[in-house]
């Protein structure tokens, strides 16, 4: 009798679950989402490859545009999405924040197209861009994810970078750090966009001789504090090399109030992201009917091979215990 009742009452509930998961309307809910504006580093030292993109290795800004497009895929809907490029001392806002579902396409299309051609001129003043860049999400109402291998170009004077003249912690967001921890060779390009090889040490400039000259300039060959204040020969260094400058970024991020990540560490950028940003609360039809049919399917199994089981469990142990007649 406890079994029949059982079946009843789980028949019951099945058709109760089936009949709501036909009829009964979508849910509204109130979930978080994120509006950001993803600005990329698209300067010569970006065209290092040094990451790993879909099993190959791949350069710094390919690692950045799969990382954005599976964010993308991964923010909720109702998120938007904007776009941005930094080269030389200024960032650029391609596009404000979309909605990344009903522009998915538009918003995947843009990221994959992104390319280092697009820069109007070869330095890359990345803290400059920084700050620029948290403008524009201020501007925009956004929390920033900036993508970079922090590499300056020429490289800062030894009197030190620009100071950040906003209110740290106004913008949200990350910085993203791109790159190998190992010094790596960059790849070299003609007018035409053609590689014609890697930058050598005779290429660039290791030193920037703006300002005044580092304190120990009046121990170098040549010095004169007139005529050769940084001495008379030129500084040899690795800045035809490039590996991520972790120490410098994580400094701009302390200094502008954002979060740093490594993006080759990171798995889940949306869960960073959403760590350090600020969410916005929207209201959205949640369609609850595939947990209801699944509900309903699983009390159907339960009645149908679950219940008869037991059954055959109970008529067993039944048998086993009844007295024995002797003939």
């Amino acid at each position: 009798m406890a079994l029949r009742d059982i079946r009843f009452w789980l028949t019951g509930a099945a058709w109760l679950l089936a009949l709501a998961a036909l009829f009964v309307p979508r849910v509204e809910l109130v979930r978080p989402v994120l509006d950001v504006v993803a600005v990329f580093d698209i300067t010569g030292s970006m065209n290092t490859r040094d990451m790993n993109v879909d099993g190959r290795a791949g350069s710094r800004l390919e690692a950045s545009q799969a990382a954005v497009r599976r964010l993308l895929t991964s923010l909720p809907c109702g998120s938007r999405l904007g776009l941005g490029v930094f080269t030389e001392r200024s960032s650029f806002l391609l596009f404000e924040p979309a909605e990344v579902c009903a522009n998915y396409a538009a918003l995947d299309g843009s990221v994959r197209q992104l390319d280092w051609r697009m820069a109007w001129a070869a330095d890359s003043h990345v803290s400059r861009g920084l700050y620029k860049a948290v403008e524009i999400a201020s501007s925009v109402d956004a929390n920033l994810a900036f993508f970079t291998d922090g590499q300056e170009a020429p490289p800062l004077p030894a009197s030190g970078g620009p100071v950040f003249d906003g209110e740290p912690g106004t913008v949200s967001g990350l910085i993203v750090g791109v790159g190998g921890r190992e010094k790596s060779p960059i790849p070299k390009f003609d007018f035409d966009g053609r590689e014609i090889g890697t930058w050598g040490r005779e290429d660039v400039p290791h030193e920037n001789r703006v300002g005044l000259p580092p304190k120990d300039a009046s121990s170098r060959p040549g010095y004169h504090p007139r005529n050769a204040p940084w001495g008379g020969a030129t500084t040899a260094g690795d800045e035809h090399l490039s590996s991520v400058r972790e120490a410098y970024l994580e400094t701009l991020a302390e200094q502008t109030g954002l979060g740093y990540a490594n993006l080759a560490e990171t798995r889940d950028l949306v869960s960073s992201l959403q760590a350090v940003s600020r969410s916005r609360p929207v209201k959205a039809a949640a369609d609850i009917r595939p947990y209801l049919a699944s509900a309903a399917l699983i009390l159907l199994l339960l009645i149908s091979a679950l219940l008869p089981a037991l059954d055959r469990v109970r008529r067993w142990r039944q048998r086993d215990v009844m007295p024995r007649v002797p003939i």
